[in-house]
C-alpha cells in the first residue's frame, strides 16, 4: 500500500482538531463503486488491486457499511468489538459495528447506525455522524462504505452475544500512529499482496479493520 510522504504526528492533533479536518475532508456523497463491479476500489497495492479486480469479475458484490465511533474523550478512543467465534464469517476477528447494506436501509450511514445499535446496543442519540471515508473492498467480495462519527460519552453498551464477544476501546492516538501500523503480506492466487495490522495489547487487529483504520489515517491526520 502506499506509504504516504508526509506524516503528522497523531498524538499532536487534538479532539477537536482531529473532528474540524474530518468534517472538512469526508462527506455523505456514495461513492459509485459500491454497486458497480467496474470500479475497482482503490487499495494502493498492486497486489490488492489484481485481487479486487478478480474477485469484481468472480463474484457478486456485497455491498456492506461500518461505523468507526470515535469516543469524544479528552483522549479520544475508537470502539471496536470483537466478533462471535460461532459466526460463519470472520468467526472471533476484531471488527466496527456493521454488516451488509439492507434493502430496506436508507443509506450505508443508515446500515452503519441499525447495525452499531443491533450489535452492541449503541444508542444513536449519541453519535453525531461525520462523512463516508471511502470505499474499502475485500477479498470476500464485499465493498464496504466506512462511516466516521463521533460518539459523546456516557453510553451504555448492551451486546448481543449471538454476534459479539465482546466490545472494547482503543485509543485514537495508537491507531493513529504510523509506527504501530505493521504491513504483512499473503498470497492470493499467486499474486503477492499486502495488508495491515495494528496488535493492541492482547488484541490483534488486522485484515479490512486495520486496513480502513489505516484509510483513516491517510485522509485524516496527514497534512
Amino acid at each position: 500500500m502506499n506509504e504516504p510522504m508526509v506524516r503528522a504526528a497523531a498524538a499532536d492533533i487534538s479532539s477537536a482538531e482531529f473532528f474540524e479536518r474530518a468534517r472538512g475532508r469526508l462527506t455523505f456523497d456514495v461513492p459509485p463503486g459500491l454497486l458497480d463491479p467496474s470500479i475497482i476500489p482503490e487499495s494502493g497495492d498492486s497486489g490488492t488491486s489484481r485481487m479486487l479486480e478478480i474477485i469484481a469479475r468472480e463474484q457478486p458484490i456485497r455491498p456492506a457499511a461500518v461505523l468507526i465511533p470515535v469516543i469524544d474523550h479528552p483522549q479520544p478512543t475508537v470502539l471496536l468489538t470483537q466478533r462471535s467465534p460461532l459466526l460463519a464469517d470472520h468467526a472471533g476477528q476484531i471488527a466496527f459495528p456493521g454488516g451488509k447494506i439492507d434493502a430496506t436501509d436508507a443509506s450505508p450511514l443508515d446500515t452503519a447506525l441499525r447495525e452499531a445499535e443491533e450489535e452492541v446496543g449503541l444508542d444513536r442519540g449519541f453519535v453525531e455522524p461525520v462523512g463516508y471515508l471511502g470505499l474499502y473492498g475485500t477479498s470476500f467480495g464485499f465493498r464496504i462504505v466506512p462511516t466516521l462519527a463521533r460518539v459523546k460519552p456516557g453510553f451504555t453498551l448492551n451486546i448481543n452475544r449471538s454476534e459479539v464477544d465482546d466490545a472494547f476501546e482503543v485509543p485514537l492516538a495508537f491507531l493513529m500512529d504510523p509506527a504501530n501500523h505493521e504491513l504483512h503480506s499473503r498470497e492470493f492466487r499467486g499474486i503477492e499482496r499486502t495488508y495491515y495490522a495494528m496488535p493492541y495489547a492482547e488484541r490483534f487487529i488486522w485484515g479490512a479493520t486495520a486496513g480502513i483504520l489505516r484509510l483513516l489515517y491517510e485522509r485524516i491526520c496527514l497534512s
